[in-house]
């Protein structure tokens, strides 16, 4: 594995480096050592699945609020996503700026968020599965969430969403 800076101070991109062969390909998808060895102490809890249909389908943007704040590992499992992090932790100097990235299958790449970051994504086909690892188990009175279109925020999102939850479009924007 391999982890890359982002312009927000501790979200990373991890890399897989694959192994690759007349059979296919083989791949670390997480590794607590390799973490370790970084510098991140992450232990994922819980494994989630977000299958989604349509392409453009948008959700986001969420965050798990203290004491159930998370860390999250996100990956695309086939297809590929616009993955969206947005820093929300006041004593930040990126606090309210956003970082995108292309998260897909064929890269095997994901994306590390770290605690009082708000996530969210807009699937790019159809058939679009990202999985989560997450360090904290789910506390629905802990989920908050923004809009994905704040204007004091301006996500430059590649295409308006085509399918997105009632709650994710009712969501303020974060002031």
């Amino acid at each position: 594995m391999k982890f890359q800076a982002t312009p927000l101070p501790g979200v990373l991109e991890v890399l897989a480096e694959p192994a690759v062969d007349m059979r296919g390909r083989f791949l670390r998808s997480w590794c607590e050592a390799e973490f370790a060895a970084a510098g991140i102490d992450f232990r994922p809890v819980q494994a989630s699945i977000s299958e989604n249909r349509a392409r453009h389908t948008l959700r986001g943007m969420h965050w798990q609020a203290a004491p159930a704040a998370e860390r999250k590992l996100v990956r695309c499992l086939r297809g590929a996503a616009f993955d969206v992090v947005i820093d929300l932790r006041p004593a930040s100097p990126t606090y309210r700026r956003w970082y995108g990235i292309t998260l897909s299958a064929a890269e095997h790449n994901a994306v590390f968020i770290p605690q009082g970051c708000a996530h969210g994504f807009l699937t790019l086909g159809e058939a679009c599965w990202l999985e989560y690892l997450i360090d904290a188990p789910h506390a629905p009175e802990a989920a908050r969430g923004l809009r994905w279109d704040d204007p004091g925020i301006s996500i430059a999102w590649p295409a308006a969403p085509a399918v997105i939850s009632a709650r994710d479009a009712a969501w303020p924007d974060h002031g």
